[in-house]
């Protein structure tokens, strides 16, 4: 272990990211499993946001947003999985606190970009579905970009104040994380300082900037829902249910696995599923997002034919073309 004297007491300058090392016989297995999750999870965001900006027909506030979810999940994926394969491929589980401190201030500021980019779409949604006569007038350009705007920028804010004060913590042993990456519970746990100030400022800047989305994304589909319920026609319920119920999917998997890790009883039962239930919210959350937006939604599948059609005649005529020069 690599330790550094910082006063009276040893500091640590690395820590162990245990990860999946309890499972040595499935190593190889995670990581051609985990490689295939990161590989799929670029591709999908990365061919959602060709879409958009390629189809004028995507050019909405709802699509939009979803761009901007896609650019969110490629930054979220690549902040935990390359670490996390490099790790299996080579055996090597240790990471330097700095590393640690930039990985966890990556991670939480992602994270809490996303909880308000969900609540943004959410009331998007809400718009659509139950106002739909003020939907244009009040959900315009400047407002859209505004909306992102502040998601991002107060989701690094909110994480540049808590990593601040984590970098000025001393680690003094043991460095053993049982975790696949660098998270908020177990930094705390490791370090000799006293974390009391630290855990007030993290409680109320997470009341502060996702709570009120939470609040927002919840009472905008209890809003959608009751409107839902009032449309007479069975076809028109399902058409209305249909706009949504992918986003309410993904929320449903990125908040009920955030609650089940950081708010239920810190219990040996539920210490001993944290890493399982964090791999919803960190890994598959952005596997799920292009899969479910692009194959629920007709627009999407429309923009992607279109594609498709277009890269077809594109290699057709330079095949003929490359015949002709060949006859020559």
């Amino acid at each position: 272990l690599t330790l550094a004297n910082y006063g009276n007491q040893t500091s640590v300058t690395k820590f162990i990211l245990l990860g999946f090392g309890d499972l040595p016989e499935l190593q190889i297995l995670l990581f051609m499993l985990f490689l295939v999750i990161y590989f799929m999870t670029m591709a999908g965001n990365i061919l959602i946001i060709v879409l958009i900006v390629a189809d004028q027909h995507l050019h909405t506030p709802m699509y939009f947003f979803l761009g901007n979810l896609s650019c969110l999940e490629i930054c979220y994926t690549s902040t935990i999985l390359p670490r996390m394969l490099a790790s299996l491929l080579t055996g090597d589980r240790t990471i330097s606190v700095s590393g640690c401190i930039i990985q966890f201030n990556w991670f939480s500021s992602l994270a809490a970009v996303e909880c308000a980019l969900l609540a943004v779409m959410s009331y998007d949604r809400y718009l659509a579905i139950c106002k739909p006569l003020h939907y244009a007038m009040q959900m315009n350009g400047s407002l859209c970009l505004q909306m992102a705007s502040l998601s991002w920028i107060s989701g690094f804010l909110a994480s540049t104040v808590t990593t601040s004060l984590l970098a000025q913590f001393t680690f003094c042993g043991p460095n053993e994380i049982n975790h696949f990456f660098c998270d908020f519970t177990p930094l705390i746990k490791l370090s000799c300082s006293d974390t009391s100030w630290m855990e007030l400022v993290t409680f109320i800047l997470s009341s502060i900037f996702t709570l009120p989305a939470f609040l927002l994304t919840v009472t905008s589909y209890i809003s959608i829902i009751a409107s839902i319920l009032r449309i007479p026609s069975t076809m028109g319920r399902k058409k209305a249910f249909s706009t949504c119920s992918s986003h309410l999917i993904v929320v449903t998997i990125f908040y009920g696995t955030l609650i089940i890790v950081y708010l239920l009883p810190d219990i040996n039962t539920l210490r001993s599923m944290t890493k399982v239930f964090s791999v919803f919210y960190t890994i598959l959350t952005p596997l799920v997002n292009p899969l479910i937006y692009s194959l629920r939604n007709k627009e999407v599948k429309e923009a992607l034919r279109q594609v498709v059609r277009k890269l077809g005649s594109f290699t057709a005529v330079q095949r003929i073309q490359a015949n002709a020069f060949r006859s020559k």
